[in-house]
């Protein structure tokens, strides 16, 4: 099963202020990725290309990272997750100063993961991905314009799933 997932939010800065979240992601004080909520990421030696970590059951290593610009992480876990996730930073060439700040994930799901994903996997990657653009929006501006609400379906996974963040 193909899977194609992105989730991007529109931000009034400029592109570096926006490439600033990336290259602190997995850092002690990340701005970006939603650690009060969900299983923080970590990565054994940062964001270097071969670098390896994860959240909570998803596995990958650090593929590609142009600093200000963009990272990739390739997929090593859970079995069936054949792809990638990244960051990356849109400027808009309208001189508007704003940057659209993106994130995609491209996977062919199989075995196992052409369950996991639709059932659990997924709801689960939304909600913190939109939880993630929320920390985003508010670290670059101070404020949220529409925060993002978890769905009845993500409240009951989480109340289902051990070892979750409180």
């Amino acid at each position: 099963m193909a899977v194609l997932n992105v989730h991007e939010r529109l931000l009034p800065v400029e592109p570096g202020a926006v490439g600033g979240l990336i290259d602190a992601l997995a850092t002690p004080d990340d701005p970006l990725w939603p650690t009060a909520d969900w299983p923080p990421m970590k990565l054994d030696r940062g964001l270097a290309p071969g670098s390896r970590g994860g959240h909570g059951p998803v596995r990958y290593t650090v593929a590609a990272y142009a600093p200000q610009q963009w990272v990739r992480f390739a997929f090593t876990g859970p079995r069936g997750f054949d792809g990638f996730h990244e960051f990356t930073v849109h400027p808009l060439d309208d001189g508007s100063g704003q940057t659209v700040l993106r994130h995609t994930l491209t996977m062919r799901a199989r075995g196992p993961a052409r369950l996991t994903w639709p059932l659990a996997f997924r709801a689960f990657h939304d909600a913190c991905l939109e939880d993630s653009l929320d920390r985003a929006e508010r670290a670059l501006t101070g404020t949220v314009r529409r925060p993002a609400r978890w769905s009845p379906y993500v409240r009951l996974l989480r109340r289902l799933t051990p070892d979750r963040p409180s």
